[in-house]
């Protein structure tokens, strides 16, 4: 399938979908909004949010664009452009296509990924939308259960951080245990 980018007013994309359903463009394409969840503290509470995987983005999943649908997205509220622009309207390429379906394979919204750690303290991924992208981690923050990772999209590169749940080896745990013991 193929994959348009539509650039909204970030933080309007929930709106955005909304209208798209008003005016039916969800007959026509799959509309998608990648997001993930995180673990934010405020005021000193722990709770689960959701985040855009790609701030300021939609998707359409859909073979081709055409006049009607081009001009019905342009009279949705918070619409920007199409990407590369609107007079050269270009689906996704095969490197961010790679990138937008490694996400959406966890399902829309992604979940946190399972991690462990080694002897070095290196960030190792069991499992979850953080395991083909290791080589991209750029920190890692252990308290917060995040890791930072760069995404190169359309020519650009961008962070976004990702939850994970720290997993112990069970090696580790043997470790663990027969030190505590010796004490």
């Amino acid at each position: 399938m193929t994959y348009y980018v539509v650039q909204v007013k970030s933080g309007w994309e929930e709106k955005v979908l909304q209208y798209a359903r008003k005016l039916q463009i969800d007959r026509e394409a799959r509309i998608l909004w990648p997001r993930r969840k995180l673990r934010l503290r405020r005021r000193g509470r722990w709770r689960e949010t959701l985040a855009s995987i790609f701030p300021g983005y939609l998707f359409l999943e859909i073979e081709g664009i055409g006049p009607e649908l081009y001009w019905r997205m342009r009279r949705i509220p918070g619409f920007v452009r199409f990407l590369r622009h609107n007079h050269q309207i270009e689906p996704l390429c095969d490197q961010d296509r790679e990138i937008l379906v490694h996400f959406l394979s966890y399902g829309e919204i992604v979940s946190k990924s399972q991690v462990a750690f080694d002897e070095h303290k290196r960030i190792r991924v069991i499992s979850g939308p953080l395991k083909s992208l290791e080589g991209r981690i750029v920190k890692v923050d252990r308290r917060k259960g995040r890791a930072r990772v760069r995404l190169d999209f359309y020519e650009d590169s961008f962070f976004i951080d990702f939850g994970f749940e720290c997993l112990e080896l069970a090696g580790e745990a043997a470790k663990s245990e027969g030190s505590a013991l010796r004490q």
